[in-house]
């Protein structure tokens, strides 16, 4: 069996043994023996760790960056950056300013087949919440 497959009765154990909730620090805690199945998918090296939880940090900034519309009576804000999936498969990754994704036709198109795809995966997460089914008919009419 791969660890795919084991993580399901792996992820309830944890929370079996923590008041039924499942928390990241308790997953942690019990990944540390070198023999738990899922030791070896951490960083145990404190340095590399480190340098790893900067740079999600740096991503928790960026993904935060707002700004104010200049032409919103209301003071809307708008997102400023934008992580398309073209940009994630390269090293380092990166983000582009929404308003130049906009302008480039095949960048947009592209933002939009992402935004699709984001949109299938909310509707399986949350399908099973009966109220949102006119969001979910909305999405399939718009797909169709």
């Amino acid at each position: 069996m791969t660890l795919i497959e084991e993580l399901p009765d792996i992820l309830e154990e944890i929370r079996k043994s923590h008041d039924d909730i499942l928390r990241p620090a308790d997953i942690v805690e019990a990944a540390k023996p070198k023999n738990h199945p899922l030791h070896d998918r951490f960083e145990w090296d404190d340095n590399k760790a480190g340098y790893e939880h900067r740079l999600w940090q740096a991503r928790e900034i960026i993904a935060v960056a707002v700004r104010v519309l200049k032409d919103d009576p209301k003071g809307e804000t708008q997102r400023t950056y934008v992580s398309l999936k073209s940009d994630r498969n390269n090293p380092g990754g990166g983000y582009r300013t929404v308003d130049s994704v906009l302008r480039n036709r095949k960048l947009r198109e592209e933002w939009y087949q992402q935004a699709l795809a984001e949109l299938r995966e909310f509707t399986k997460k949350y399908q099973r919440l009966h109220r949102l089914r006119a969001v979910f008919a909305a999405f399939r009419k718009l797909v169709e």
